[in-house]
């Protein structure tokens, strides 16, 4: 099943997509957040769908893509998980998970703009295969448990600012991470039975020309590797959102240059779909 929330943000409709029709979910939940993942959401669906329950929204093709997901309790992240990218940024691939966090407020709909926070000249893209959570997983006694706990997978971009990540950062990544809008998520979230995430090739562009291009075959460690080892630190909730780590290809590598404003970055993962954003500069609120 493939899921998706359109509108104005803070008032998205939930929708399933079937072909070309998006069916407007909103007789069975409200929002497609934690507690509509948290129960059996596909018997659900389907049982509505087969009653024929779920009207066709007819204006789906005008209204803004948000994220798929609402916002979550927490995103957590995985660095250099692509020994290529480790290679690049000057490290050795980690032996254990290397984990970082972004706020909740950094995920947004995949094509609306991305503002360069103010004083930033590394601001950089990470195109990420991300684990939507669907069942509260602690302790699990195995990684072949994980995927218990998972409700789908989305496409995301890692936006990250690499001077405050690394050369003001007092010893943690967070502060180049947690800028607002530095998550676009979606299009879509997809179950697991719809895409092979063992094997999805992720792809990475600025201004049309080509940066990262690779495969989740590469990662060091993989989905269910990660849900088991994050699940031995933190409870995870459903809806909360997990990015698996970059590969190689970002202008931290210092072949690219780093972001700015009226740039365009546009990332796709097989299945998952692609989004596009303009880079803006900041401006002060008034």
């Amino acid at each position: 099943m493939k899921f998706a929330r359109l509108g104005d943000p803070g008032s998205e409709i939930p929708v399933l997509i079937e072909g070309d029709r998006h069916l407007d979910l909103r007789p069975l939940t409200s929002d497609v957040d934690g507690d509509f993942l948290a129960g059996d959401f596909r018997a659900r669906v389907a049982a509505a769908l087969a009653a024929d329950e779920l009207p066709e929204l007819e204006e789906a093709a005008s209204l803004r893509i948000g994220a798929p997901i609402a916002r979550p309790s927490a995103v957590i992240c995985i660095g250099m998980n692509y020994a290529a990218h480790a290679a690049e940024s000057g490290s050795e691939p980690p032996t254990i998970p290397i984990i970082f966090l972004k706020t909740p407020n950094t995920v947004t709909g995949p094509n609306d703009a991305v503002t360069i926070p103010r004083g930033s000249e590394k601001t950089d893209w990470e195109v990420e295969l991300g684990i939507v959570i669907g069942a509260r997983a602690a302790y699990l006694d195995s990684p072949e448990e994980s995927l218990a706990h998972v409700a789908g997978f989305v496409a995301a971009n890692d936006v990250s600012e690499r001077a405050f990540q690394m050369e003001v950062s007092g010893g943690q990544w967070s502060k180049g991470k947690i800028a607002p809008g530095f998550n676009p998520t979606g299009p879509w979230l997809v179950t697991p039975d719809e895409v092979d995430h063992h094997s999805l090739g992720l792809r990475s562009f600025v201004n049309g020309e080509p940066r990262q291009d690779s495969n989740t075959s590469d990662m060091i460690f993989p989905v269910e590797h990660i849900v088991h080892h994050l699940s031995q630190y933190v409870t995870l909730e459903p809806g909360d959102l997990i990015l698996t780590g970059t590969p190689q290809g970002v202008a931290l590598s210092g072949k690219y240059p780093y972001l700015a404003a009226g740039d365009v970055v546009e990332i796709e993962i097989d299945g998952l779909g692609r989004q596009r954003q303009e880079f803006v500069a900041w401006e002060a609120q008034r």
